[in-house]
Formats: structure tokens, sequence, C-alpha cells
């Protein structure tokens, strides 16, 4: 795979100047430089963090999909499946999703015994209504003592793995919490925190509080913080560092249909600011082939759970076909900003082969430049949304009675 042209200095978004990147410390292991890859469902796969990953030359540490603890503690096919990482992933970084602290703990154990990851981190910062009406996600850090209870319980039962956390402010800004938050997973060993600095509420719209995370940073010196949120550029990511304080840097959304801005992250942390990816379409596209690729081998590998067949598939390896169409969902990504007509669009985001989506892509005007409208933000931008919470949620931010198992999601990846 070639790397992306890169371009000068004058670039709209390339860094003004370099932050000292100092080593990230997750337990035993070095971050180096600081920058994460945000898990997101249906996406943080093993194809996506390994285009990530060789972009960024191995450097930075890449989070898996959520994984339900209740899925994984009974062994769920398409849990098992997801938790599967390419040997080249070093350390290979899990992140939990659970509510109840038994559920937890005997999550965390299976993965420590069965040598499964070498880091995990909890979610604390989904804010989609299937996981907060259950009590989790973002809703749960308002309930302190299950809170605790929690990271009791996965410290407790990671032995020597490290345990890290991702959160966002609170429900709302009537119901702010990652203050408390953060001073429970301090005195509970957790070794490193990631805020969102969104609320709930908020879920992706508006505009992230950066201002959150320097306080947060504040309160918590014992161990390192990293700031989430709005950061769409190297650039970005250099100048959260500086307003913040924060000790690194996590990213989701800004890496969508771009996989190569882990290049531009480790050129800008490591003070090479010239080096900001602006791949032409060309390039573009030959990154979008091999990104369905990944996906066909991936499952043809066992390493998703197995789909419907396509129909019409004629003699095509089921995997290639089911790969080509989880890839559909990046095509509009990939393709943001360039001159692509509707009705391309449309058409290269039903493919259903390789042979089709490269032949649709050699349509294009391939000689296109980095347009400049692709640099801003991506993916999901809704805001202002009424949190759906267990009924009485709000009541007492201690009590937690009537959480249990039966609040946990079976499934995962979501």
């Amino acid at each position: 795979m070639s790397t992306p042209s890169t371009t000068s200095s004058t670039a709209p978004s390339t860094p003004s100047a370099s932050v000292p990147a100092a080593p990230l410390r997750i337990g035993p292991h070095t971050v180096a430089p600081p920058v994460v890859l945000a898990p997101m469902a249906g996406i943080t796969n093993a194809p996506f963090r390994t285009l990530c990953r060789e972009f960024s030359g191995g450097k930075g540490l890449f989070v898996s999909e959520m994984i339900t603890t209740r899925a994984l503690v009974e062994r769920n096919e398409k849990t098992m499946q997801l938790i599967h990482f390419d040997a080249t992933e070093k350390p290979r970084s899990i992140q939990l999703y659970g509510v109840d602290p038994v559920t937890v703990g005997k999550a965390v154990r299976m993965i420590a015994e069965e040598d499964l990851a070498d880091h995990i981190d909890l979610n604390f910062g989904c804010p989609v209504p299937k996981v907060t009406r259950k009590g989790g996600g973002s809703a749960l850090p308002y309930k302190r003592n299950l809170l605790r209870a929690i990271l009791r319980e996965a410290v407790s039962g990671a032995g020597d793995l490290p345990v890290t956390m991702k959160m966002r402010k609170g429900i709302d800004d009537d119901h702010i919490t990652y203050l408390d938050a953060g001073r429970i997973a301090v005195e509970e060993g957790v070794t490193a925190i990631a805020l969102h600095g969104r609320t709930a509420a908020q879920h992706y719209g508006g505009t992230a509080d950066w201002d959150a995370i320097a306080r947060l940073k504040e309160h918590v010196p014992e161990i390192p913080v990293l700031g989430n949120g709005d950061i769409w550029s190297a650039g970005d990511a250099l100048r959260m560092v500086r307003e913040t304080g924060c000790d690194g840097v996590v990213v989701g959304r800004g890496c969508l249909g771009r996989p190569w801005l882990f290049s531009d992250l480790v050129a800008a942390f490591e003070g090479r600011t010239e080096d900001i990816a602006r791949p032409s379409l060309r390039e573009v596209a030959d990154v979008m082939v091999r990104h369905a690729t990944l996906l066909g081998e991936w499952i043809e590998n066992g390493g998703a759970a197995q789909r419907a067949p396509v129909e019409g598939g004629g003699g095509r390896r089921a995997g290639e076909s089911k790969g080509v169409v989880d890839f559909r969902k990046h095509v509009a990504w990939y393709l943001k900003g360039f001159a692509v007509g509707s009705e391309m669009r449309k058409r290269l985001a039903i493919t259903s082969s390789l042979a089709e989506l490269r032949a649709g892509l050699d349509e294009l005007d391939l000689d296109q430049a980095w347009p400049a409208g692709a640099d801003g933000p991506r993916g999901r931008t809704s805001g202002n949304n009424r949190v759906v919470l267990p009924d009485g949620w709000l009541k007492d931010p201690y009590d937690c009675a009537g959480v249990g198992e039966d609040a946990e999601l079976d499934t995962s990846g979501g």
C-alpha cells in the first residue's frame, strides 16, 4: 500500500507548532506518541485497526469495538470473533461494557486468565439509548457507588493488566459526573482516564468542552488524562494538548474514511509538522479497495460474525462479498469533499464485489487533489437528545438498587 502524498506547511490544517510528545504510560505499555484510536461500534474491527496502525508505522494504541461483558462471559459466537486480534497488534486493547459488577469481574478475569488482551478499557461514555436505558455507558457514572463497585471488580480481576476508562462529562448539564468519577477511578486503581468533552445529551452535536478536560487533568494529577472530542486534524490534537495539559488524545470520528490521519498525528507529535497527508483520489481509491479486501479476508477467516450470503455472488468467495457489503458504510466518508456525483456515490455504496468496487472507482477522475473541505467534521453530529434512562435513575446518585445481570446487554459491537 502506498503512503498518501504530503504537502508543505502551507496546507490549511497543518499544525502550527509541535508539542513535546512525552510517552504515555498505560501500565507496562508505552504509547509514543500518545495517540489512541477510539472504540467505535462496527468500525474499529481488526481490518480498520490494521489500516490505522500501518499508517502510523505501528505507533499508538488501537482499541477494539465495544465488547459486552455478559456476551463475553457467555462466549457468544459473534463476541468471540470480535475479540480476534491480528498477530502484529501489540498491545492488544479491548474495550468492555458492563453494568453488573459481578459480570464485569468475571469478564475481566476471563481476559486475564486466557490471555485474550494486554489492556482493558471500560466504556462509560456511550450515549446511545439501547445502552443508557440499561443504566450503562454514559449513564452509569451518575451512580457513584455502582461505578466504584465495577472499577473495584475490574481492577481486582485484571491482575497485571492495566485497566483504563472512557467517559463523558455527565448525563446532561444538570447532572455532571466526570470529576467525581475521576476521583473514584484514582482511588480504585484505574491506570488512565479518557474524557469526551460532551454530555450524553449532546451525543455528537455542538462543540466539545476542552476546558472540562483541563479541569479533570488538574483534579486527578496522579494518573494520565486523555482528551477526546473534535479532533479533526493533527493540528487539533496538538492544540488540545497545549490548551488542556492532557497527556494524550483519543481520536474517533476524525479518522472515519481517513485512516492516514494517524500518520499525520505521529508526524505532528514527533515535530514533523510538514508531513501532513494530502492523498489524491487515486490514492484514496487504493485505500478503499484495500480496506474492503481486508474486511473480506477477516470475515473469511472467522474474524466477524457471518451475515446472510449476498445473492448473485457467482464464483466469488463468500468473505469477499460480505466484506464489500460491510465496507459500504465507509464509502461516503472516504469520498467526502471529492467531486463525485450523487448517482456514482449511490452506486459505489451498493457494490457487492471487489471488482465492482474497483471498476466504479476507476470511472472517477482519480487525478483529483485532496479537497480542502474534507478536513473538517465527519460522522454523526446529532445533539440535544433526551437521554433514555432506567426509571428513577436520577433520584439518587448513590443508590444502585435494581441494577443486576438482567441489565447487561447480550450482544457486542454496539
